[in-house]
């Protein structure tokens, strides 16, 4: 399994942004609806605000319409976003989000080791990113 971020889902649909072409090799080369993908659905909240926001409608629908139909989303409970608020807090670090404490604790969860993200984050938490 591969979890999927919002620097990941953003880079696919942006064209211009810097890791559209690595995010694109990626996407084709996974192959999505066998289980493959997986996300959160804190994930789709922040990805679907930062696509309206930066390129507007037409990418939420693309994002909705052919993106999201083969990543499994696995749902934040109360378990897990108390935790990741928890961590949030006592970080106190500001380029950390809670959406990004929420995805390490899932991943742990899952036993998920590798992330398809363009954030160092990641990394620094321990997981292996592609590409």
């Amino acid at each position: 399994m591969i979890f999927v971020d919002t620097s990941a889902f953003y880079a696919l649909l942006d064209g211009d942004d810097a890791e559209h072409s690595r995010g694109l090799k990626l996407w084709e080369r996974e192959p999505p609806g066998e289980g493959g993908l997986v996300t959160t659905n804190y994930v789709v909240l922040e990805s679907i605000a930062l696509l309206q926001s930066r390129l507007g409608m037409p990418a939420v629908r693309i994002f909705h319409d052919v993106i999201l139909p083969v990543v499994r989303m696995e749902w934040i409970d109360e378990v897990i976003h108390a935790q990741a608020l928890r961590a949030f807090i006592a970080t106190g670090r500001r380029g950390l989000s809670l959406v990004d404490l929420s995805s390490f604790e899932t991943m742990r969860r899952l036993g998920i080791r590798f992330a398809f993200t363009f954030d160092r984050h990641f990394r620094q938490h321990g997981f292996e990113t592609v590409p």
